[in-house]
C-alpha cells in the first residue's frame, strides 16, 4: 500500500506502446471521464492501466452502483474505425501533438487526425463567424485567409457552412486546419464532402471523439476551444449576438489568445456580435495586416513540455484515506457552495478552507457521479 500511494505522486508518463495508447483510450471513453478528470486520474494513480483499475471502487465510494470501465470492444471498435480511415492517434506528449494546447485547463489527452501533422507545428490564425454570413462576409474570409496563409500562417477553422467554408477553401493552398465536432471521418454539413476530402489531402483534420461519431450539440463548443487553443489569435468575421462564434471568442480570451473582429453595419443582425465584440474591446480587423501587428513577437519556439511538467499543477491524492461520514460531508460542503453559475476551483477551496489535497479527491468522485461538471478555464458547475 506504502508503495501505491509513493507511487502516485510521480506524474504519469506518455504512452509509447500500443498497450498503452489502447489503455487511454479505454480510460477516456470509459463513462464520467471527461479531459479533466483524465488527467486527475492519472496524477493520481501514474499510468491509465492503474486508473482503470480503480474506476469501480471510486464509482461506489461515490454511490455509483454497477459501474463498469469502457469494454475492450469499444476501443477495438474505435481503433479499427481509425484505421480504416488512415486517422492517426496523437497522444498528450507525443512529438506530433499540438504545443498549443498543453495550456489548456481541459487539454485534450487524445486526438484523432488525418492529414499532414506538421502544420501543428506552424503559426496559426483561427477564423470563425456566421453560417449564413453575408457575400461581403464570404469575401472577407476568403481575403483573410488567402493573405494571412501568404504570410506562413495556417488557417484553422470548424469546416461549418459559410466563413468557415470559405477560410478553408481560401487555405487550402497555404495550409488550413478543421477542427471537427463529430468524428474525425464524419463531415458535418454533407456539403462539404469535398473539401474535406481536400483538407485531408492538403492539409489536416482534428477530432477529439472517436471516428464514426455523429456530431451532437454538446461537441460544437468543446470543439470551439480546440480551435482557439491551436491559435495565436481569433478572428470573428461576422456572427449574431449569441452564437458559436462568441463561444469561440471566449474561449479564446480564457487562453491568452488575441481576439479580433470585422465590423459590420449596426442594422445587419449578422454583425451584431462582432460589433460586441468591438465594444468590448476587440481590436478591430480591416485587412491582414491588422491581424499581423496585432500579434505578440515571435520568438523561438520552446521546447514541447514533457507530460510529466504538464500534470505537476495536479494536487496529489490524500496521505490516508478518509472515513465514509468525513466523505460524505465534504461532498454536501461541495455542493451547498457550487451552483449553475461556473466558479473557480482555487476559489472553491478558498471559500471551504480545506487545502487542494482533500478537495480533489472529492471533485473526482462528485463529477464521477454526475453531480458536477468542469468547464473550459477550470471551472466548476452544480448538476441541477
Amino acid at each position: 500500500m506504502a508503495e501505491e500511494q509513493l507511487s502516485s505522486y510521480h506524474p504519469p508518463l506518455p504512452p509509447t506502446t500500443e498497450e498503452d495508447r489502447f489503455s487511454w483510450l479505454r480510460l477516456l471513453r470509459s463513462r464520467k471521464v471527461g479531459p479533466a478528470t483524465f488527467r486527475r486520474l492519472m496524477r493520481e494513480h501514474g499510468t491509465a492501466q492503474n486508473a482503470l483499475a480503480a474506476l469501480p471502487e471510486m464509482a461506489r465510494a461515490a454511490g455509483i452502483e454497477g459501474y463498469e470501465i469502457c469494454p475492450p470492444g469499444v476501443v477495438e471498435a474505435e481503433l479499427k474505425a481509425a484505421k480504416a480511415v488512415r486517422a492517426r492517434l496523437l497522444c498528450l506528449g507525443d512529438p506530433d501533438y499540438p504545443k498549443h494546447l498543453l495550456d489548456l485547463q481541459d487539454t485534450p489527452p487524445v486526438l484523432w487526425a488525418i492529414g499532414d501533422p506538421a502544420l501543428l507545428r506552424r503559426p496559426a490564425i483561427a477564423l470563425v463567424g456566421a453560417r449564413n454570413c453575408s457575400s461581403l462576409g464570404t469575401r472577407m474570409a476568403r481575403a483573410l485567409a488567402h493573405d494571412l496563409g501568404k504570410q506562413g500562417y495556417v488557417i484553422v477553422s470548424g469546416l461549418a457552412r459559410g466563413v468557415d467554408t470559405a477560410a478553408h477553401l481560401a487555405g487550402l493552398s497555404t495550409g488550413t486546419i478543421a477542427v471537427m465536432a463529430g468524428g474525425v471521418d464524419v463531415v458535418y454539413p454533407a456539403e462539404n464532402t469535398h473539401l474535406a476530402a481536400d483538407i485531408a489531402a492538403q492539409g489536416l483534420r482534428l477530432s477529439e471523439q472517436p471516428p464514426r461519431m455523429t456530431p451532437q450539440a454538446r461537441h460544437f463548443p468543446r470543439r470551439n476551444r480546440i480551435i482557439s487553443g491551436l491559435a495565436q489569435a481569433v478572428v470573428v468575421v461576422e456572427a449574431a449576438a449569441k452564437s458559436g462564434s462568441l463561444i469561440t471568442a471566449r474561449d479564446a480570451l480564457d487562453q491568452g489568445r488575441e481576439v479580433l473582429a470585422v465590423p459590420g453595419h449596426p442594422f445587419d443582425a449578422r454583425a451584431a456580435g462582432c460589433n460586441l465584440l468591438l465594444r468590448d474591446g476587440a481590436r478591430l480587423v480591416r485587412n491582414a495586416q491588422d491581424v499581423i501587428e496585432a500579434l505578440p513577437m515571435q520568438t523561438e519556439a520552446a521546447p514541447q513540455k514533457p507530460v510529466q511538467e504538464i500534470m505537476k499543477d495536479l494536487p496529489p491524492p490524500p496521505p490516508q484515506k478518509r472515513s465514509l461520514k468525513q466523505t460524505a460531508r465534504l461532498h454536501m460542503r461541495i455542493l451547498d457552495r457550487l451552483g449553475p453559475s461556473p466558479l473557480a476551483e482555487d476559489q472553491l477551496i478558498r471559500d471551504l478552507s480545506s487545502n487542494a489535497g482533500d478537495v480533489g479527491p472529492a471533485l473526482v468522485d462528485l463529477e464521477l457521479d454526475g453531480k458536477i461538471q468542469r468547464q473550459a478555464g477550470g471551472l466548476l458547475s452544480r448538476v441541477e
